[in-house]
């Protein structure tokens, strides 16, 4: 565990769970958490990002790796129960996910297996574990990462925006189950962020002047402005909010 002491008179922090919570967005993520003075569990299978101490030390809040491997579902249930084995959990934030990119008349049948089995079967796995948990404590927050592919279909990506729309549906209807027993479900559709996982578009320099030109804010997203929103979903602001999918893409779908 990563610690640093509370500021003094704060008040009772929250216990937020990020998977993929230590790089790119869930990095961002974390941070605006660590910064409201949550403390952050981070479900990932790799030990975070050792600049995250940055964070943890301006921020007076606690850090904890469990490692995790979202493609296997005993691995997501033993990592489920140990979070739950340390204490409550307020909000969970479904943020990791993994793309491939083939022609879809080419897109081996395995490699859309492992893009479903990470991006949806792990999303509902965890939230069906930790939403249990919140339905019994009264109340809770899950935030999904969803996408603009939850709304469009893409180029090259049929397991990922097969993945993403369904993640968005799947929000809908945990909302449907849940709202009226205390635990908002919502979701967080990034537009085309500066990150690594989008390393190939931005090598492209084709692809992402198609891309740029079509963003009316004129720029792609930085990590910090889904972490914004992903935060605003969990905040009491958001409490009568129930299965939104939040597109945050700079204004890309009203192009």
């Amino acid at each position: 565990m990563i610690a640093a002491a509370a500021p003094g008179g704060a008040a009772a922090r929250r216990r937020v769970v990020v998977t993929g919570g230590g790089r790119g967005i869930g990095r961002a993520i974390s941070e605006r958490f660590l910064a409201a003075g949550d403390d952050v569990v981070v479900l990932q299978r790799s030990e975070p990002e050792a600049s995250l101490l940055e964070a943890v030390a301006a921020a007076g809040g606690t850090v904890t790796h469990v490692p995790i491997d979202l493609a296997s579902e005993d691995s997501i249930a033993a990592a489920a129960a140990r979070v739950l084995a340390d204490g409550p959990v307020h909000v969970l934030v479904n943020n990791a996910g993994v793309q491939d990119r083939h022609p879809a008349e080419e897109f081996p049948l395995a490699a859309f297996d492992a893009v479903m089995d990470v991006n949806l079967r792990a999303v509902f796995q965890l939230s069906q574990a930790l939403g249990a948990h919140m339905l019994e404590a009264g109340g809770g927050k899950i935030v999904n990462l969803a996408s603009l592919l939850s709304f469009q279909g893409g180029l090259r990506v049929p397991a990922y925006a097969a993945s993403k729309g369904a993640v968005a549906l799947l929000t809908k209807a945990l909302c449907n189950e849940w709202a009226g027993r205390g635990v908002n479900v919502n979701a967080v559709a990034p537009g085309y962020v500066d990150t690594e996982m989008n390393a190939a578009l931005q090598a492209d320099p084709e692809r992402r002047e198609q891309i740029s030109v079509r963003i009316p804010a004129g720029r792609w997203a930085r990590p910090e402005d889904i972490a914004g929103a992903v935060h605003f979903l969990a905040s009491p602001e958001a409490d009568y909010i129930h299965g939104v999918v939040l597109p945050v893409d700079g204004g890309w779908l009203a192009r």
